[in-house]
């Protein structure tokens, strides 16, 4: 068996690139659209980072395919919208420069990676990608988490997870992982440290600043 690697499992909404308002919108809109609105919008946030029918689930208590596939449509037209957050290239070229295998770990569709990497922006320094349709169960489920690090080849001791959604956070625990979570989502730095997150930064830019201090230096430096 080869050597597992030490690593870092990114989240991309909210925690890469500056989504989840536009998400947030996109299901306000298919609730609306589908005769589950309105919907107030600040739950639809805390919501946003599970996957879209456990999403759907959680917030009418029951399945709505039509609503999934209302929502996809309706963020198609916002996605042009989409931006990186500050510092999100250079955090993971940081990171892969450091020996980390980087890898997205995203609730999202693998067909969204055509264009989720382009807009990351980080070239080869993403080794590879995990995401929902991987996995049975998504977040705040252990599952995808797990699976990236079986896919990929990653040191479950000697690996971090960076999130921006308290979803991120309990995943990482129940699969025994150390998280960092980031502001920038608009999830307040008290829930996440809260959900047991054991740093927290304002958004990449902020993490690659203080990198040599932060859990991803501990792991590097083994």
């Amino acid at each position: 068996m080869p050597d597992l690697r030490p690593g870092v499992l990114f989240d991309v909404d909210g925690t890469l690139l500056d989504t989840n308002y536009l998400h947030v919108l996109a299901w306000w809109q298919a609730f609306m659209d589908t005769g589950h609105g309105p919907i107030p919008m600040d739950r639809i946030h805390r919501a946003i980072g599970i996957p879209s029918e456990g999403l759907v689930r959680h917030l009418i208590g029951d399945d709505d395919e039509d609503t999934v596939e209302t929502h996809s449509a309706r963020y198609e037209l916002l996605r042009e919208h989409v931006r990186p957050l500050p510092g999100t290239a250079d955090l993971l070229k940081a990171c892969a420069g450091h020996g980390l295998v980087v890898v997205l770990a995203t609730s999202g569709q693998e067909s969204d990676l055509e264009w989720m990497e382009p807009a990351i922006g980080a070239g080869d320094a993403v080794f590879g990608a995990t995401t929902s349709a991987n996995v049975d169960e998504g977040k705040p489920a252990p599952d995808l988490l797990e699976t990236a690090l079986r896919e990929h080849g990653l040191d479950p001791q000697r690996t971090v997870v960076v999130g921006d959604a308290v979803w991120d956070v309990e995943a990482a625990r129940r699969a025994g992982l150390p998280c960092i979570g980031l502001r920038c989502g608009g999830v307040s730095g008290c829930e996440l440290t809260d959900a047991g997150a054991l740093e927290v930064y304002s958004d990449p830019a902020d993490l690659l600043e203080h990198f040599d201090d932060s859990r991803l230096a501990r792991v590097v430096r083994g």
